[in-house]
């Protein structure tokens, strides 16, 4: 992919949203002992590109609480370049649990109110998205909060301005927003995103259309430059205006889903900031997310570039 060149630009990617501390539920005392995890699509992303060597940055709000501390250290485990995300003594860090039963997995977020849902314009570090090849964000760090959504919008004009490329991941939540304030601000994003990043089923619920090659014309029409349309246990169907290549899934035995279509943005996006082809870059992430499945948890099982490397040779 191409990008403007700027002589300071000495991140490949920067991720912008809200980062979470997970409690799982093991099944262990009648239910009550549960695993601290971390979570948050974008510092998922985030770390998936830092572990395919993508330099990556995090732009965020933590509170001062412990749990702002635990992702700080998680943070710093991985490579992530924190040094823009402020601590708001106002705000907190947001939580989430998960829960299981015969249903199924269930989702439980304590985040109204967060460090990140009170980032405003004026906090942007707008010299981080300067530095960078891309600025990345998500549904969710734009929904959040009205004060969120601004400052995305200003991300993205100040990516613009600078030349940054945007990569963006629909991850529609229908509990943060209704599907037509998600349908117009995600539309606004997408006519100036460089790398979409939609699932399946996001994209039928935004526009009512079932067929992936009929998702993949629209996010183009829209103006995204590149469209790596993710259909989970299917594999995914990338594009831009000259080719489009569908990737089949990769063999894996999936325990938890989790946090997997991060990981196959993250690998991506990394992967074509690297130089790879359309059809390179969707073929590694597809391996990335599949590893990643093999796993319990959105990060621990997200995979390193050998282990990618190695189950793509084989």
């Amino acid at each position: 992919m191409s990008t403007t060149m700027h002589l300071h630009r000495d991140l490949d990617i920067v991720s912008l949203g809200e980062p979470m501390v997970e409690f799982n539920q093991t099944g262990e005392s009648d239910g009550r002992l549960y695993l601290q995890g971390f979570g948050g699509d974008s510092s998922n992303f985030a770390i998936a590109a830092a572990r395919q060597g993508a330099r990556v940055a995090y732009a965020s709000a933590l509170g001062d609480d412990p749990y702002g501390a635990m992702l700080r250290a998680l943070w710093d485990r991985e490579g992530v370049n924190h040094d823009a995300v402020p601590t708001d003594p106002q705000g907190y860090t947001a939580i989430y649990f998960v829960t299981h039963d015969a249903q199924g997995h269930h989702f439980h977020f304590f985040r109204s109110g967060s460090a990140a849902s009170r980032m405003t314009p004026a906090q942007l570090p707008r010299d981080l998205i300067t530095r960078t090849a891309v600025l990345h964000l998500s549904g969710i760090s734009l929904a959040i909060s009205a004060t969120a959504l601004d400052t995305c919008m200003a991300a993205i004009d100040a990516a613009r301005r600078a030349g940054v490329a945007v990569s963006f991941d629909t991850n529609l939540r229908l509990r943060l927003w209704t599907v037509d304030r998600a349908r117009a601000a995600m539309t606004a994003v997408l006519q100036q995103t460089d790398i979409a990043l939609p699932s399946m089923d996001d994209m039928t619920a935004l526009t009512g259309q079932h067929e992936p090659e009929a998702i993949v014309d629209h996010c183009l029409a829209l103006g995204a430059k590149v469209v790596a349309l993710k259909l989970g246990d299917k594999g995914a169907l990338v594009a831009d205006a000259h080719e489009r290549h569908r990737i089949p899934p990769h063999p894996c035995t999936p325990v938890d889903a989790t946090g997997a279509g991060d990981a196959f943005g993250g690998a991506f996006v990394a992967r074509r900031v690297a130089g790879d082809s359309l059809l390179a870059a969707g073929r590694y992430a597809a391996v990335a997310a599949a590893l990643s499945t093999q796993g319990y948890g959105a990060v621990e099982p997200i995979p390193r570039a050998a282990d990618v490397r190695a189950a793509l040779r084989g």
